[in-house]
This record gives structure tokens, sequence and C-alpha cells, in this order.
């Protein structure tokens, strides 16, 4: 999946799974540092996004008043 195709959701629901891979006992020392990478891309995505959604709240906020 794309950067284009991903949605907050999806990225959100991502990280969860790469939580739970993160806290079990089964995974080798470089699949735990591949998706902790993969989750930093992921959190970084997800704060654009809400702070894009912030901004665009916050220019309806003062449109309207």
């Amino acid at each position: 999946m794309s950067d284009k195709d991903l949605s907050f959701e999806n990225a959100y629901a991502k990280l969860e799974e790469i939580a739970q891979k993160l806290n079990s006992n089964d995974i080798s020392l470089d699949q735990a540092i591949a998706l902790y990478e993969e989750g930093m891309k992921l959190t970084k995505f997800c704060t654009e996004t809400l702070e894009n959604a912030k901004q665009r709240i916050e220019v309806l906020k003062s449109v309207k008043n």
C-alpha cells in the first residue's frame, strides 16, 4: 500500500498490529528493528494527518466567525 492509498485509520490499525508483534517474544531482533522503523514512519504519517486536520478545522472555525 502506497502513502497515497494509506488512510489514517489503516495506518493506526497497522500501528496496533506492530505494537502487538513487538510485545510478543516470537520475533527476532532484525524483525523488531524493521517493525520499529515501519512504526516510526506510520507514526509520522498519523501525526501529519492529524495536524493537517487540525489546521483545516481551525480554518473552518475562523470562516464561521
